[in-house]
């Protein structure tokens, strides 16, 4: 089936000499995979090699065989040329993390065009702003809400929160964070990313977090492995 859908990449992984595999969510049919042949040597073809980084917003022409198996992309086009997001070396290093994240937590092809409007919203905010040191924490909360786990924040005033159960509590369990961690939380939840400036996080308390949140993935989702590119992103924050 032939398919016209607004496209966001996650990832694009060599196949071969001249292939490629891009990973995509996608407005119309969720998470896709596509095999692009001969795209690494081809000089003439439509498809071009810089339209595959990751969080590039496309409009592909695809077709869909939803049988479980590689699909093919007829025609693309970026509809959201970037200014910043892969030439400052801080947000294109983020962009790299987030997508790990991306490709290691959605694992349904489901079409979900509320997650599709965040990410969409989010990178482009990104891309605009230059203050980004806590982006990616707000954006990994965010996240939750729509793979089913965001913390429920009927009880936020409790001093606990259960990693495993996403529940604020006023007693201490297994899976408990407290303290800074746990005000950390409450400042980024239910603020916005026009807001993050107004969090002051030095270093520690950022690197803190981000593991938690990891923890927090952990719990939620089977078979969920931590990206390799928190190491370069950490690095850069010192």
């Amino acid at each position: 089936m032939l398919v016209t859908t607004k496209a966001l990449v996650i990832s694009a992984l060599k196949y071969g000499e001249a292939d490629l595999i891009v990973k995509c969510y996608t407005q119309e049919a969720g998470l896709k995979s596509y095999l692009l042949r001969g795209i690494l040597k081809s000089k003439k073809g439509k498809l071009r090699t810089a339209m595959f980084q990751p969080a590039m917003q496309l409009e592909l022409v695809a077709v869909h065989k939803d049988k479980g198996t590689l699909e093919g992309i007829r025609e693309a086009k970026v509809i959201q040329p970037y200014v910043s997001l892969h030439t400052d070396i801080l947000k294109s290093s983020i962009v790299l993390f987030l997508s790990e994240m991306l490709r290691n937590s959605i694992q349904e092809e489901e079409t979900n065009r509320p997650l599709y409007a965040f990410l969409e919203h989010a990178f482009l905010w990104l891309d605009l702003h230059g203050h980004s040191a806590n982006f990616h924490l707000l954006f990994l909360l965010e996240l939750t809400k729509y793979l089913g786990f965001y913390p429920d924040t009927s009880t936020t005033e409790y001093e606990y929160f259960n990693l495993e159960t996403g529940i604020f509590e006023t007693t201490e369990s297994r899976y408990s964070i407290s303290e800074e961690n746990l005000d950390t939380l409450k400042a980024l939840l239910g603020t916005n990313f026009d807001a993050l400036s107004e969090i002051k996080l030095n270093q520690k308390r950022r690197t803190s977090f981000v593991n938690m949140l990891l923890a927090y993935y952990e719990l939620h989702l089977h078979g969920f492995r931590k990206p390799k590119s928190l190491a370069v992103l950490s690095s850069l924050f010192n």
